[in-house]
């Protein structure tokens, strides 16, 4: 594999008839223009106003009400997924790509639901409801509540300037992941997501569904998605054994759309992949694992991942690599919005195998590829997440138990 030179490794009111105010949106342009120059070594400018944190929905604060059993219970769903923290007020209460939390949520509610079917605009800090409009939209059938994921880019170019359409796209993955996860852990039926990237706004949707009879939740991957936060870079140490790094690859690889998935794995100083070959094992276990390449991958993609030294000692690196440089809008929209998605659930995984974890989303002349010595220009890399070893006592990473919030 050929590297880069090493990076410096220093740190561095409630009314039927109410207008439906939707966020502002900005233009997306030319994506593929805007995706090159991003992954560029192009250093953004300096920091401007990102503007209010949520959208201003108009009419009044509404709370969400608690559901009987055999309806969606939107209060619960969205606390595990979206809500902000209660402690410390973080409007991003799960691990993320690192944009500013760019994603905007509007709901449209059908029946068998918490709340009276129509249209809604959520608050994530506030943890409320505003009601936009008591219509229902036709597609959405008779039970259950579609979220839509839209972006207001003007906080994540408030910090990241160019680099911003990306980061906010993989943003919208971990949103509709962190709702696909909270809806399982809940015992609902399996979310359908809509990642296909088909059009600028919304960017996703994730469609869900009552529970069929009375739910049956699973505590521990609720209190999973409760108590996660990205762990300090300091403390990613020590590379997670064979069998654990297997079953996060595994999560990436099925809930990640078109992209390829390899972890950079410190101690073995070599890019791994699975092994696809072997016919699958009866317990279910992910396949094994196959070097891709050898030589420690970890300097380069500090140096790729805006110069963040930290990742050259981390214990190992989750890489989603793919979206050619002349991927047309469509493709690009899907490759990041699945990256961010399988990211997420890959996070899951690792944190109930007790790994650390911290996803990073800035990457800049990152051709994986070509550092393989395929064709340059067709491999970039997406999406990574930096991964600890485990803690005292993790639990078992051939498990295949309901504990596993990514269903």
């Amino acid at each position: 594999m050929r590297y880069p030179h090493d990076p410096d490794t220093t740190d561095t009111t409630d009314t039927d008839t109410a207008t439906t105010t939707e966020p502002a949106t900005e233009p997306e342009g030319d994506l593929t223009a805007e995706l090159a120059l991003a992954r560029s070594a192009l250093s953004p400018g300096p920091d401007t106003p990102p503007g209010p944190p949520v959208p201003d929905w108009p009419g009044d604060a509404l709370p969400l009400p608690p559901a009987d059993a055999d309806r969606l219970d939107l209060d619960r769903l969205l606390r595990l997924s979206l809500a902000a923290s209660p402690a410390s007020r973080r409007l991003r209460p799960n691990p993320s790509a690192g944009g500013r939390h760019p994603v905007d949520v509007t709901l449209d509610v059908g029946g068998h639901c918490s709340l009276p079917p129509g249209r809604y605009g959520y608050d994530p800090l506030r943890h409320r409801v505003h009601r936009l409009s008591a219509a229902v939209a036709p597609a959405l059938g008779t039970a259950g509540a579609t979220v839509a994921l839209s972006v207001t880019l003007r906080r994540t170019r408030s910090h990241y300037g160019h680099r911003a359409r990306p980061l906010a796209l993989l943003d919208t993955g971990h949103a509709a992941g962190a709702l696909y996860a909270a809806a399982c852990a809940l015992g609902l039926p399996e979310p359908r997501l809509d990642l296909t990237g088909r059009c600028p706004e919304p960017l996703a949707t994730v469609e869900l569904r009552p529970p069929a009879g009375r739910a049956c939740g699973d505590a521990a991957a609720q209190r999973s998605l409760t108590d996660r936060r990205s762990t300090e870079p300091a403390l990613l140490v020590g590379t997670p054994p064979p069998a654990a790094l297997a079953a996060v690859l595994a999560t990436a690889d099925r809930c990640g759309g078109p992209l390829r998935w390899c972890v950079a794995a410190g101690d073995q100083r070599a890019l791994l992949a699975l092994d696809t070959s072997r016919p699958p094992t009866a317990d279910a276990a992910p396949p094994p694992l196959r070097r891709l390449a050898a030589g420690d991958a970890r300097p380069a993609l500090a140096a790729w991942a805006a110069g963040q030294g930290w990742l050259a000692r981390a214990g190992a690196v989750l890489l989603g690599y793919g979206c050619p440089e002349d991927a047309p809008p469509p493709a690009i929209r899907a490759a990041h919005l699945h990256a961010g998605h399988g990211v997420h659930q890959a996070s899951l995984t690792a944190v109930r195998l007790g790994l650390a974890t911290r996803p990073v989303g800035s990457w800049q002349c990152a051709d994986l590829g070509a550092a393989l010595g395929e064709a340059p220009g067709r491999d970039w890399v997406v999406h990574g997440l930096a991964l600890g070893g485990p803690r005292p006592n993790p639990p078992d990473p051939t498990s295949t138990t309901s504990e596993d919030p990514t269903c």
